[in-house]
């Protein structure tokens, strides 16, 4: 008969190793996709994810080249580094895993500061204000929340207006949702809805549809845009904070803000609940 022996093991060992292995899996997701401003630098150039059918914050115009107030954002932060700017037009519903799938280094897309998207993404500070209302024709009465109830409203898939129309709108309400802000807005142009959850530009882009036809009805919530990386993304998170720190303090945000929003950047908060603006 063989006599195997093995060595003794150390109990702790053991279950330090076991911890290990099954902390690894949720640490995946955290490193694969993982990006330092130098490792942009060393590429030439960061791709940036942002909205393509969005004016004024992202659209592509009809030369097939990115604008909007976003673009010239992601422009002076590709200066800010010394590299090219790579644009990849997102919906609504796919900035997050465009991101988390490291298809893109960073977005910069229209992203409304939320507590449960802290959860997925690095959030920097705030560097725009956004107002999230509900648009509906002049003739239709809306004065209150409950006046929702009455309505089929559309809004953007998994967007600022589809929490907030969700959120204040009477239990049953019929809200359909559409893969982006173009496809909503073109739902209550041609009647497939009688309203819809908005931003504070959406009123003036329906009116250029239909003049002086529609109006905004309800405000829901004040809310600020920040650009988004991946989670435990320090490098990158702690330079896009400076950039914006800088941009804020030499007037550099007041120019795309006059060009695109025809207003002065407001006073951005130095903390948002539930959302750090940093990595911990």
């Amino acid at each position: 008969m063989i006599d195997c022996k093995f060595p003794k093991l150390d109990r702790r060992r053991v279950v330090l190793a076991g911890a290990a292995l099954l902390a690894a899996p949720a640490l995946i997701p955290r490193s694969a996709f993982a990006i330092t401003p130098a490792d942009i630098k060393k590429k030439g150039k960061i791709v940036v994810g942002i909205q393509g059918d969005n004016p004024p914050w992202g659209f592509v115009n009809s030369s097939g080249k990115q604008e909007g107030f976003d673009a010239d954002i992601s422009e002076l932060f590709g200066r800010e580094l010394g590299v090219a700017v790579e644009f990849v037009p997102l919906e609504v519903a796919n900035r997050i895993p465009a991101l988390t799938s490291g298809r893109i280094d960073v977005l910069f897309a229209t992203m409304a500061m939320l507590p449960e998207r802290a959860k997925a993404v690095q959030f920097s500070k705030p560097y725009v204000a956004n107002i999230i209302t509900l648009v509906a024709p002049k003739a239709t009465v809306v004065k209150t929340n409950a006046d929702m109830g009455k309505l089929t409203i559309g809004v953007p898939r998994a967007s600022a207006q589809d929490t907030q129309v969700t959120q204040n709108a009477p239990a049953g309400t019929n809200i359909l949702r559409f893969d982006g802000d173009a496809a909503t807005i073109q739902a209550l142009v041609s009647g497939q809805v009688q309203a819809v959850g908005g931003n504070m530009f959406y009123k003036d882009r329906l009116n250029q549809s239909k003049p002086d036809t529609y109006e905004d009805k309800l405000e829901f919530v004040r809310i600020y845009n920040g650009a988004c990386t991946r989670l435990g993304e320090k490098e990158i998170n702690a330079a896009i904070n400076a950039f914006i720190d800088k941009i804020v303090a030499n007037g550099e945000l007041a120019k795309p803000y006059q060009k695109w929003m025809k207003l002065t950047p407001p006073q951005f908060p130095t903390s948002i609940e539930g959302i750090p603006f940093t990595v911990g």
